[in-house]
């Protein structure tokens, strides 16, 4: 079940830039593979330089919703499934069901699982990449759209009406640690971390990738 504890304040979202792509009307999940970052727009999955936002690679492949890289492979939810991707030639090796038959939204690859966000069922579960087979469950008290894992926090997207946030979770009960709140009207879609001081943000029919700045840790 969902912890009961009271939720922490949230911080106001730091967004230190808005990336737009030529004929891109709507940006769904967000992956970085260590140099670029990819954006799931539909009927692509485009990468860019975060530096310059220059456009550098287009994946042909069917990709709806939540995008997450493995260090060899994509890993993309299409409707019912999640394709595993040759990120080299960008050939489809196979896929396994998705965990929400449709209702998927995020994606994230850690500890050798998949982490697939379930939207309104308010959900994140981790698979097994080779069968799909559901290992464990994580309740939210909020819709869930991109999921991402860095330095082993757990975080999630929300949007739900005209409020997004970033959210940290504890993996093990799904209590809120942390709470950065996008501006109203600004909507998250998909979520990734660059690894560094980044989380990168889907932004939905916006066609826009966002990036905010990681809540900086102080000394306890």
């Amino acid at each position: 079940m969902t912890s009961r504890k009271a939720l922490p304040p949230a911080l106001p979202a730091q967004i230190v830039r808005e990336y737009a792509f030529d004929g891109v009307d709507s940006v769904a999940g967000v992956t970085h593979d260590g140099r670029h970052v990819w954006a799931a727009t539909g009927g692509a999955l485009l990468a860019f330089d975060p530096a310059s936002g220059a456009e550098t690679r287009r994946v042909e492949q069917p990709c709806d919703a939540g995008t997450a890289f493995d260090g060899k492979h994509f890993w993309q939810i299409a409707e019912k499934r999640i394709a595993k991707i040759d990120a080299a030639s960008g050939r489809v090796l196979g896929s396994i069901p998705a965990p929400g038959n449709g209702g998927d939204s995020g994606l994230a690859w850690a500890e050798g699982s998949l982490w697939v966000g379930q939207h309104r069922d308010r959900r994140i579960h981790q698979i097994d990449p080779a069968t799909g087979a559901i290992l464990r469950t994580i309740a939210s008290d909020r819709f869930v759209t991109g999921v991402t894992w860095v330095d082993g926090e757990l975080w999630h997207g929300t949007w739900e009406g005209d409020e997004s946030e970033l959210r940290h979770v504890d993996p093990a009960d799904g209590a809120v640690l942390e709470r950065v709140r996008m501006p109203a009207g600004t909507g998250v879609s998909g979520l990734e971390s660059d690894g560094d001081g980044l989380f990168y943000c889907g932004g939905g029919r916006s066609g826009k990738v966002r990036a905010v700045r990681r809540p900086r840790k102080t000394a306890a």
